[in-house]
């Protein structure tokens, strides 16, 4: 296993070189999944996971296989939105080849029971499985759903010896409606080599997601709470005075780590919880704007997707 200073390198390489690119390569995700977030390990037996921002709430619950958690999931759920906001369609071909798929997630297929091919096929299969519920308590009103990420799916079935070898049948996705109407209403444009440098740890890919959405819309300075980001982020700390400090050293590690790659976020840890400073976009507003017009002339706003969209406190 590498060592901290090593990470860190690997990290201060990967944003130097983000500082010096000409273009951003730019993707997508649902708003809703920069609100709020999955699991950061595995939750076990727990019939219910839930995390919390502001009036937002986010529950999952497993399927058969399990909880999906860590920076796997987090990876396909980018890579998910910014297929069907490309290709307009429900159903995604997840790649020539195995080999082919983890490439496009920045990943290097590794083989081995704790290798990269056998922790993404379960994480897949996980995040396919759970059910996910929604619910949003206003002043005057309540609402919510549930949601599926997939409604059909067929992938490889076990760790392949050659991850470059062309299968008979291609690995495919269905999108389930809700999820697909969630992605193309409402999504928030990213960089992809941002993730990319960020994707050794499930925290800083929240961070990140979370400050480029905020500081879409961010108008005039404001501070989240530290009891705001402990409910919304999630620990799995005691919530004792020595949990909540140990929370508030490591969401600031993370995300002085985050700064290295997003360094126009005017953003300061504070003894009251994480200032936030009108702040340049990590994506140019013309990318968003120009997505915005391509949107709505494919996919007018539904009903049912304003029921899960509506911003949190974080």
């Amino acid at each position: 296993m590498a060592d901290a200073p090593s990470r860190d390198l690997r990290l201060l390489r990967a944003a130097a070189q983000l500082w010096d690119q000409d273009e951003q390569e730019i993707g997508f995700l649902a708003r809703l999944f920069t609100q709020t977030s999955l699991p950061y390990r595995d939750p076990g037996d727990k019939p219910r996971w839930e995390r919390r921002n502001g009036d937002l709430t986010l529950s999952v619950r497993p399927g058969s296989t399990g909880y999906p958690y860590g920076a796997m999931p987090r990876l396909l759920l980018n890579w998910l939105s910014t297929e069907a906001l490309r290709t307009k369609s429900r159903d995604l071909i997840l790649g020539r080849n195995l080999s082919d798929f983890m490439r496009q997630l920045g990943l290097s297929p590794t083989g081995g029971k704790n290798g990269t091919i056998t922790r993404l096929m379960k994480q897949s299969d996980r995040l396919f499985q759970a059910s996910l519920a929604v619910r949003w308590e206003g002043e005057n009103r309540v609402a919510g759903g549930q949601m599926n990420v997939a409604s059909e799916y067929n992938l490889w079935s076990r760790p392949s010896d050659d991850p470059d070898a062309h299968t008979l049948f291609p690995s495919v996705v269905r999108l389930s409606g809700d999820f697909f109407d969630e992605v193309t209403n409402h999504p928030v444009p990213i960089d992809l080599g941002a993730l990319r440098a960020l994707r050794g740890s499930a925290l800083r890919l929240d961070i990140y997601c979370w400050l480029t959405y905020r500081m879409s819309y961010l108008r005039r300075p404001s501070t989240v709470s530290w009891e705001i980001l402990r409910a919304q982020f999630g620990s799995e700390l005691a919530d004792t005075k020595q949990g909540r400090s140990q929370f508030r050293r490591d969401f600031s590690k993370h995300l002085r780590e985050v700064l290295l790659v997003y360094r126009e976020a005017n953003v300061e840890t504070t003894a009251a919880g994480v200032q936030l400073s009108p702040s340049q976009t990590h994506v140019p507003f013309r990318g968003m704007k120009s997505l915005a017009r391509a949107s709505n002339s494919h996919f007018p706003e539904s009903v049912d997707s304003l029921l899960i969209t509506s911003r949190g406190t974080g």
